[in-house]
């Protein structure tokens, strides 16, 4: 996602679920980088790397809805 910087930290400011989303967003870079440190991921481990991916994905087009809306 590829934002102004103004507009990021007004979303940031006034807008209390893009907050959220984006911090969340940050945990799950996080997290999947730390799964990427580990040289072997049990099967339930995998399971939670693909559940976090799609968590992320979810939230990040959340946060691209309300950075369009947001320019109207």
């Amino acid at each position: 996602m590829d934002i102004d910087q103004n507009v990021l930290q007004d979303l940031l400011n006034s807008n209390p679920r893009f907050r959220m989303l984006y911090e969340e967003h940050s945990l799950f870079e996080k997290r999947l980088a730390e799964f990427e440190k580990k040289g072997f991921l049990s099967p339930q481990e995998e399971v939670e790397v693909v559940t976090v991916k799609k968590m992320k994905l979810a939230g990040k087009d959340e946060m691209e809805r309300i950075v369009a809306s947001a320019g109207n």
